[in-house]
């Protein structure tokens, strides 16, 4: 969300409310994508990394459908067997909400990268910015998961060119971005979820890679779309342990010879399920990226 956009929610009404609970780490992603259709923006951050606690917080611009939240709470509760939250409701100022964006989201130097929100308006000379924020699609940059993705773009980076990519699973579209930034070169980003695929798109036009990647909707590896382009040289794939799980197979199908894959989106202690699949499908490990409880993946065929 741009605060210098015509279509900033924040200068069309002088406050808003905010809606906020608290969640365990497993839930946070699947939180994004529950309530990413009816709030301005969604936001997470870890309050307690002992219990594996994350406080995670709506944007609303009228008063929100506590109802309908305490629903989607019940639902997420009851596929993560955790108790229900019980959310807070708060009235505050727009200009509140603005600061607190700034001081929540600050940039992050990743490797080359520097990933900012619209409130940083100069990157440092010689990196790779990447403008996106808090918003409706999983992938700012601030979670473990974004965060060693984009760190073993980096480091692949450092080791050969890639010029057929894939983002499985796209979300903000931080990865293909990212990806067409350092390599140059064409990027295939899909998500299941359209209202992802809108906002990664929008991010590409944002950060002027429109040229460079190409936002679809699909569910998986079905579209007519990564069959025509497969096969790739490098998949990205920011997901859930599950899926990645099931879509094995899928990789392994679309992946070049000699090419590369970035799984994550699965904490520590679903490395070896996840790894064990791909291992199957003939590919093999070259690299880990923990970052808390979160792990990175990179294989290659």
């Amino acid at each position: 969300m741009n605060p210098r956009s015509k279509a900033n929610p924040f200068a069309q009404s002088p406050q808003y409310w905010k809606v906020s609970f608290t969640l365990p780490s497993q839930a946070v992603e699947m939180a994004e994508n529950a309530f990413d259709d009816s709030a301005l923006a969604v936001s997470a951050f870890e309050a307690d990394g002992d219990k594996h606690l994350w406080t995670f917080e709506l944007l609303q611009s009228a008063m929100p459908d506590m109802t309908e939240i305490q629903r989607r709470l019940l639902v997420l509760s009851m596929l993560h067997e955790f108790p229900t939250p019980s959310p807070v409701v708060q009235r505050v100022e727009a200009q509140d909400w603005v600061k607190q964006v700034a001081r929540s989201f600050p940039p992050m130097a990743i490797g080359r990268f520097y990933v900012h929100g619209s409130h940083v308006t100069r990157a440092p000379a010689a990196s790779l910015p990447i403008q996106v924020d808090a918003g409706a699609a999983f992938g700012s940059g601030e979670h473990g998961t974004t965060h060693g993705c984009l760190e073993a773009i980096d480091w692949l980076g450092k080791r050969r060119r890639f010029r057929c990519v894939l983002d499985m699973g796209c979300g903000s579209g931080i990865l293909a971005i990212a990806a067409a930034k350092l390599f140059r070169t064409e990027v295939l980003a899909a998500d299941v979820d359209p209202i992802a695929v809108r906002v990664a798109a929008e991010n590409t036009r944002i950060n002027r890679e429109q040229g460079r990647v190409t936002c679809i909707a699909s569910d998986g590896y079905a579209s007519d779309t990564i069959r025509r382009r497969a096969p790739f040289d490098l998949i990205l794939s920011n997901i859930l342990a599950r899926p990645l799980i099931a879509f094995a197979p899928d990789l392994a199908r679309s992946l070049a010879p000699h090419g590369f894959a970035v799984l994550s989106g699965l904490l520590v202690s679903q490395e070896a399920q996840v790894l064990s699949a791909h291992l199957m499908q003939g590919l093999k490990l070259v690299k880990r990226f923990p970052h808390e409880e979160w792990s990175t993946l990179v294989l290659k065929r």
